[in-house]
């Protein structure tokens, strides 16, 4: 695996989406984007003249002879082609361009997102909203946005990163700019601990330069060896530039389990005591969360100076799902694969799901993570 690293950090690339070598780019899309060359969109414009010239020259029958007149309307032609080529809707018609500085995030669609496709967590949907949308409306953050999303499986950590992918880059996760690392795939040996720093600070580092809105997702913090992810406390401070290159338009996203139990312990208190969820703030959790999580042995971000150093923006409790909000889940699954809801078999998959606690039998212990599964038993009759 240190081997594949190498060649992909070595091209500016990521675990998820390394960048292609110059022959994967036809000669066309190379003078419409200059970035197969590994230059900006500028390229277009200052290099597509000559080369034009001297694909006249040996496209057009004796075109060394040519009247002073045709070869007027060729310079012409070729420079109304070149002015073509180097506007950025052009070629970012052929190639995935990084947004720029007036591009703003698409936050109708996050917004739809959060409220169509996440159930059940109120704090989740309010923070991460304001959260994006203010820092990509900022024309001068001081530092990256760095969110941390807690709680246990199935709540729907990995749906609102996904979501924040696609306010970024339309084609989401999918895009050259988005990049997944995954703690047990990228990260299994905790005896090259010291590798996988320079590796991750080289895929970091590579990536921006090539694109200042890069987005970081890290999943499984929970099972990431304590001390790695101090590596990329650099890029995540209050520094104007590191070595020439800003990180402070990039986004990076932590996902966890770690803290699910003491999330579960604050919202089964609240029902005890006859609150209705929705009453649990951000202020009921977030501080307890992060001390909880820097002092948990078993968190990637276990004693870690990302957060001594107060340099995660925010700690995102997910709340467990009750039995509605997992009927939610199903209504929206089967709407997802075009059918038609059907509330009888809603509640039998319903059903089918184990609750916690014992006798209460009040959160979903896996949340809406077996919907789309145990659904497939029914589908031929819905």
């Amino acid at each position: 695996p240190s081997q594949r690293w190498r060649r992909s950090a070595a091209r500016g690339g990521s675990a998820g989406h390394s960048a292609g070598a110059v022959g994967s780019c036809s000669f066309y899309l190379a003078l419409a984007a200059g970035r197969c060359l590994g230059r900006g969109p500028g390229w277009a414009a200052e290099g597509a003249m000559p080369l034009l010239l001297v694909l006249l020259s040996l496209l057009v029958p004796g075109s060394a002879a040519l009247e002073p007149i045709s070869l007027s309307i060729a310079i012409g032609a070729a420079s109304v082609l070149t002015g073509y080529l180097s506007y950025p809707s052009f070629y970012c018609g052929f190639v995935e361009c990084c947004p720029g500085e007036a591009e703003r995030p698409n936050t109708t669609a996050l917004k739809e997102d959060l409220d169509n496709k996440l159930f059940g967590q109120h704090l989740a949907k309010d923070v991460i909203l304001k959260a994006v949308t203010g820092f990509r409306n900022n024309p001068n953050p001081r530092k990256p946005l760095a969110l941390s999303l807690h709680g246990w499986g199935g709540t729907g950590k990995n749906f609102v990163s996904q979501f924040i992918a696609k306010s970024i880059h339309k084609a989401g996760q999918k895009s050259k700019f988005v990049h997944l690392f995954i703690a047990t795939l990228h990260f299994p040996h905790e005896h090259q601990i010291t590798l996988y720093k320079d590796q991750l600070q080289t895929w970091i580092r590579g990536n921006v330069s090539a694109c200042a809105r890069s987005v970081f997702i890290f999943d499984e913090m929970d099972k990431l060896h304590p001390g790695l992810i101090d590596a990329i406390k650099p890029f995540l401070d209050y520094y104007e530039q590191i070595d020439g290159v800003s990180y402070r338009r990039a986004i990076f996203i932590f996902l966890s389990n770690a803290g699910g139990n003491l999330i579960n312990k604050v919202a089964l208190d609240f029902w005890r005591s006859g609150k209705d969820r929705k009453q649990i703030q951000l202020k009921d959790l977030e501080p307890v969360l992060s001390v909880a999580i820097f002092n948990n042995k078993n968190s990637g971000l276990w004693h870690s100076s990302l957060i001594d150093r107060n340099l995660i923006d925010y700690f995102v409790p997910f709340l467990p799902l009750e039995y509605k909000h997992l009927k939610m889940c199903i209504r929206a699954e089967i709407e997802s694969g075009g059918k038609k809801i059907n509330e009888a078999i809603v509640d039998e998959v319903a059903s089918e799901m184990t609750f916690f606690p014992k006798d209460e039998k009040i959160y979903s212990d896996k949340g809406c993570k077996l919907v789309e599964q145990k659904l497939l038993y029914y589908w031929e009759r819905l």
